[in-house]
């Protein structure tokens, strides 16, 4: 996967691995990382998925219906792209950070949804459920941060609601922080998932 990999100044501290939303690449969140963590190491991936020329982390059929059966599949190849790159630069696979917004929210969410310990902790921002009807892996005391609008026009309410009770179900320990605006990540919601990641697993 096209990538890139910045070494953080304290080894001791988690590595982040950042996803973008549609038509970003892997520049789009590193100011985001910096005010995570700003010591943390940082994996930062590009989709490899293209729609009209943008990148994505999966294919979709419509807006809000992913196409599952390539949803599975680019979940597998990030997922198997994580032990390679944590072998490759050296950062410790069980302290793993995982942080998206939008369309790489949503592959994170998938990933908690498929693979257990997948990651150490995840902060989504503006994230669907990625799929229905299936049973989750145990994600006993996992730490996940969701930022959502209360005005989202993608993700509603309702489908956030449903995402944590889905992920508590199986053990996550979600928090929801709400921000009276769509879906644009503000900078407000960046800091209250900076103040919850300090708290959590730093």
């Amino acid at each position: 996967m096209k990538h890139l990999f910045e070494k953080g100044a304290n080894p001791d501290a988690p590595t982040l691995v950042l996803f973008h939303g549609t038509g970003g690449t892997e520049r789009d969140l590193l100011p985001l990382a910096g005010l995570l963590s700003p010591e943390s190491s940082v994996l930062s991936l590009r989709g490899n998925v293209l729609e009209n020329g943008m990148p994505r982390f999966f294919r979709r059929l419509a807006e809000g219906v992913f196409d599952e059966e390539d949803l599975i599949f680019r979940t597998k190849e990030v997922y198997d792209f994580l032990e390679e790159a944590a072998a490759q630069y050296g950062f410790d696979r069980s302290r793993v950070i995982a942080v998206g917004y939008s369309n790489g929210a949503n592959l994170i969410g998938s990933l908690l949804f498929h693979y257990p310990q997948a990651v150490s902790g995840a902060i989504l921002h503006h994230p669907m459920v990625p799929r229905r009807g299936i049973e989750l892996p145990a994600l006993s005391g996992t730490p996940v941060f969701i930022g959502a609008g209360s005005h989202d026009p993608i993700c509603s309410p309702l489908e956030t609601e449903e995402l944590q009770g889905l992920l508590e179900q199986a053990g996550a320990d979600v928090t929801v922080h709400w921000e009276r605006s769509g879906h644009q990540l503000t900078a407000t919601e960046a800091r209250a998932a900076a103040a919850w990641l300090r708290e959590r697993l730093l």
